[in-house]
């Protein structure tokens, strides 16, 4: 092997080291799920030095807040669940790919999915803890310390156990914007573009839980009379966090890098946005065809609706290559009866039904 032979072989594997690297996250924890901290075996390795994905400063966090990982991990797994949920009509559909980079190659792209999916994904982590606080899984916090609401009548208690979500808005912030301010770029370089476009949308997705946070109350009193209210705060289902990512992910802000290190808007005749908004970089790749440099999956193989006009849509879905059709057998529950006392008792039906998927 010559000298600039062997260079070139140096520089490629460096490279590959390099997008490795930088393609695994924290997000694997939802594929690779944590043993609960009563699991661990004495002498084992010590978890955090297992976990794939964490940067050295999320690897800290984790060594001071081991029992922490469980719900990180099932915040993640919440999160990729709820994306795929909102995008499953869509060219891209929030597709996991490995366990490792969990998206693949398509979260170096810039782009507003990009964006919808490190904001679901840090209010995902908010969720998990806020919850775990409530139900006292983790020793460093309890139930909600939230003041009581000046709007709450006057004869209702405040002060039933309420989700956490101030400790976890707090956690949250700290570990997974921990891999973005660890990095040191050059100022108005597209690699520090890039990180605050990452601290900007996951500050919005976990805003969104926070937003979304509500005064729960039961009754009591004789005979459910409801003379007496106790109240709490309450986190809102996470679909509904999922559906109000989904409208910022609509109306996201395309923005460039300034000279001095600042995110600007590209058009200015647009609203700035504020820290609940979602921003991109880059434009979204062509998610039609299956393309290794960015990850694209494409759409062929995809099913579609023949009789939609929407992005599920055969006419659509399909980039216009046409689709193919097929048969299916499907079977169902029907004629369902309810016996006294107490089941019901369904038959099984089975429909043959024409379904259609991308060329």
């Amino acid at each position: 092997m010559t000298g600039t032979s062997l260079l070139l072989t140096l520089a490629l594997l460096c490279s590959c080291t390099q997008l490795l690297a930088d393609a695994n996250s924290w997000w694997s924890l939802a594929m690779n799920p944590v043993q609960r901290p009563e699991m661990y075996i004495i002498g084992a390795q010590p978890v955090c030095s297992q976990l794939p994905g964490l940067s050295p400063g999320q690897r800290k966090l984790c060594q001071l807040y081991q029992e922490h990982m469980v719900y990180i991990g099932e915040g993640a797994k919440n999160a990729i669940k709820e994306c795929q949920y909102q995008f499953r009509q869509r060219r891209w559909n929030c597709s996991t790919v490995d366990n490792t980079s969990v998206f693949g190659r398509v979260m170096k792209i810039g782009s507003r999915e990009t964006a919808f999916t490190y904001a679901v994904s840090a209010a995902g982590v908010v969720n998990a803890i806020s919850r775990a606080c409530r139900e006292g899984e983790l020793s460093t916090c309890g139930c909600s310390r939230t003041a009581r609401p000046k709007d709450l009548p006057r004869d209702w208690l405040w002060g039933g156990c309420g989700d956490n979500v101030e400790y976890g808005y707090r956690f949250a912030k700290e570990f997974v914007d921990a891999r973005e301010r660890e990095k040191n770029y050059a100022k108005g370089s597209e690699e520090q573009a890039r990180t605050l476009m990452n601290l900007q949308n996951n500050e919005a997705g976990r805003r969104a839980v926070y937003k979304l946070a509500d005064v729960a109350c039961k009754c009591h009193g004789v005979s459910g009379s409801c003379s007496l209210k106790t109240c709490w705060l309450q986190l809102a289902d996470f679909r509904k966090v999922g559906d109000l990512l989904k409208e910022k992910y609509d109306s996201a802000a395309a923005m460039r890098i300034s000279r001095k290190g600042k995110l600007e808007l590209v058009n200015n005749r647009f609203n700035s946005p504020t820290q609940e908004d979602l921003v991109y970089i880059d434009p979204s790749p062509d998610y039609c065809l299956r393309n290794e440099t960015t990850g694209s999956l494409g759409t062929q193989g995809r099913l579609c609706n023949k009789t939609s006009e929407g992005m599920d849509g055969c006419e659509l879905m399909c980039c216009g290559r046409g689709y193919d059709q097929f048969k299916s057998i499907q079977v169902e529950r029907c004629h369902c009866k309810f016996h006294w006392c107490c089941f019901v008792k369904c038959k099984k039906c089975t429909e043959i039904v024409d379904q259609y998927v991308c060329k």
